[in-house]
């Protein structure tokens, strides 16, 4: 069974756990609400626009599937909507930048991929 998460990549769109009952987003995915420890969980698809809040840049891959694509450049966004996700993103993206979500395939899976907006 393919993860919620991994499977809208897949389809082109980032998901993020959100609570029924009260709207929280969930940081990580959950059982229940951290906000209000409600059982109503579900998966939401995010608009894709986010904000950069850290940058890294890789130059020595942590194995050889990755090796294709070194040097490559990984941020932690924050959506729209509140969660932070890791990902790629286009070289010379900076902190604050505004961003929106690509997808790209790699291997057997899909890799999100943020673009300056």
């Amino acid at each position: 069974m393919t993860h919620p998460y991994t499977a809208g990549l897949g389809a082109g769109v980032v998901r993020y756990q959100c609570c029924r009952d009260c709207g929280a987003w969930q940081p990580m995915e959950r059982h229940a609400c951290r906000a209000c420890g409600g059982l109503q969980l579900s998966w939401r698809d995010a608009v894709g626009l986010a904000t950069v809040h850290a940058v890294t840049e890789i130059s020595r891959a942590p194995d050889e599937a990755f090796r294709a694509l070194a040097p490559y450049t990984l941020v932690l966004a924050t959506l729209d909507e509140g969660p932070r996700v890791m990902g790629h993103a286009e070289p010379g993206v900076a902190i604050g930048d505004r961003v929106r979500a690509g997808f790209l395939r790699f291997g057997e899976g899909t890799l999100l991929r943020f673009r300056r907006e």
